[in-house]
């Protein structure tokens, strides 16, 4: 661990690691802009980065844009990130009284603590989540990638699951176009040699979360108000030692939400924020919804704490724990690195590489969101009728710069107005991005699997005690999903609340 820390305080690893942090900030706090647009739009830059640059400059943004979003939650009352919104609701309220630089200051600090709170808990339990991985093979793969498909659309459409699991079946369908992995055959390709290589997960990624982003936000006209004076950042010494149990707590929640795949920083600081109102003394619960520095401590804290939550899944499975560590694996898989159970024999070192990076990336951050904050309520006044058009490019570059085709940019293109489409029918997008990345995992394992079983008998089958466990689990997704939908109808509401469908995770 230590020679990891020291090759991630190399200085070209710590000025790439900065620009992540710092434009991470900055996508964060603009409104529309979400963490992971900002990480799917920049996977272009970072394919052509080394490895070890790639990962610094890619948890730099992650780290960042989950932070930024309270900037704009506070002061203009317009969360950047849909995690960000119990931030909103409890900062804008103090920043009204003339408190938002305080506001700011106390979602820094808890930002921080619940960066290093979420990494801990990573270092500690992934050794022991690597080592039952190793028992994984084919047929324990497949059903462990359906569950992610499947979780992650259960809990992105809310009261109807439904939706959510049409949502990863399509992104699944979009990922068997081209040859398949074990023969080689066609599928779905008519005719294109184009498609022969397949559908692009980047191009799919930044369409479905850039462009179809960018058609439902231009419309919109209203303009925020720009506040001149934010008041005093640095919070008292006091005031902080006062939240820490909060804030321990709030961020072991956000950690192991982030484990679960599909459950995002949204997910996980609304449940903090929720519980911490519960857990309140009188006097402090009577001021939550009207200004609550308690309350702001359990959201930034479980939201970024979620960051080290969320590579649980992704580094020791291969199952991305939300929209954005999906964009980081993506990012991985352009340098080669096939993550999973196999990731410490594959490729020594590199778990421990990116512990050290995580911490690096919490560190600048706290360094550089003191600093930003200015800068970013000037960037506030960019009428979105400029901002917009300027991020279009960008999603252009970002898919071409993958694969240098311009089929890829049609793709995105494509996947930009089907995402947007998605949005006016409140379907869910992320399950989409899940689905496409994980289907290949489910497609060659189930095969492999076939043949495995070809000659067994069913008891054979069910022996495999791993495998017959995650099929129950399934199951069980598929029964309570149907459970929540009907008990939602006999209450007479059709509430979608996708978790997932914004661009966040």
């Amino acid at each position: 661990m230590i020679d990891a820390l020291l090759a991630a305080l190399q200085p070209s690893l710590l000025v790439m690691s900065l620009c992540g942090v710092c434009l991470g900030i900055v996508w964060g706090a603009l409104p529309g802009l979400s963490t992971t647009m900002a990480m799917g739009l920049l996977i272009g830059l970072s394919a052509g980065m080394s490895q070890d640059v790639a990962i610094s400059f890619m948890l730099g943004v992650y780290t960042g844009s989950v932070f930024g979003g309270a900037i704009s939650a506070v002061l203009i009352n317009i969360p950047g990130t849909p995690d960000a919104v119990p931030t909103m609701i409890e900062g804008h309220q103090l920043a009204q009284r003339g408190e938002g630089g305080q506001a700011l200051g106390m979602s820094i600090a808890a930002s921080f603590v619940g960066g290093m709170v979420g990494i801990a808990l990573l270092i500690l339990l992934i050794p022991l989540i690597l080592a039952f991985a190793l028992n994984f093979k084919s047929w324990e793969m497949f059903w462990l990638a359906i569950i992610g498909i499947m979780v992650a659309g259960s809990m992105a459409a809310g009261s109807v699951p439904l939706k959510g699991w049409i949502a990863g079946w399509i992104g699944m369908l979009i990922a068997f176009v081209g040859l398949d992995a074990i023969h080689a055959v066609p599928r779905f390709t008519f005719g294109s040699f184009a498609l022969y290589d397949g559908v692009s997960y980047v191009a799919v990624l930044i369409g479905l979360f850039g462009l179809s982003e960018i058609l439902r936000t231009l419309p919109a006209k209203d303009m925020p108000t720009i506040p001149s004076e934010v008041g005093r950042v640095f919070p008292p010494l006091g005031k902080l030692a006062k939240y820490i149990p909060s804030a321990l707590r709030s961020g072991t929640i956000g950690a192991f939400v982030g484990a679960i795949p599909g459950a995002g920083a949204n997910v996980a600081s609304f449940l903090a924020y929720d519980i911490g109102r519960r857990w309140a003394k009188p006097e402090e619960k009577a001021k939550w919804g009207k200004g609550s520095y308690q309350a702001i401590v359990c959201a930034e804290t479980a939201n970024n704490a979620n960051i080290g939550g969320s590579m649980l899944p992704t580094l020791a499975l291969g199952i991305p724990g939300n929209a954005a560590a999906a964009a980081l694996l993506a990012a991985l898989t352009l340098k080669n690195v096939v993550v999973g159970p196999t990731i410490e024999i594959d490729h020594p070192g590199l778990i421990y590489f990116i512990y050290a990076c995580l911490i690096v990336a919490n560190l600048l951050m706290y360094v550089a969101a003191f600093a930003l904050i200015g800068p970013c309520v000037k960037l506030f006044s960019l009428p979105r009728g400029i901002l917009m058009p300027m991020i279009l490019p960008v999603c252009v570059i970002g898919a071409f710069a993958v694969k240098l085709t311009m089929a890829d940019v049609w793709i995105m293109f494509a996947a930009g107005v089907f995402g947007w489409l998605f949005t006016i029918m409140r379907f869910p997008t992320a399950p989409v991005v899940l689905g496409v990345i994980l289907a290949p995992l489910a497609d060659e394992n189930l095969r492999r699997s076939l043949l495995v079983f070809e000659d067994k008998s069913l008891g054979f089958i069910l022996s495999q005690w791993i495998g017959t466990v995650l099929m129950l689990a399934v199951l069980f997704v598929i029964i309570e999903g149907v459970l929540r939908a009907l008990w939602s109808l006999r209450k007479g509401t059709d509430d979608v609340e996708p978790t997932l469908s914004s661009p966040q995770g």
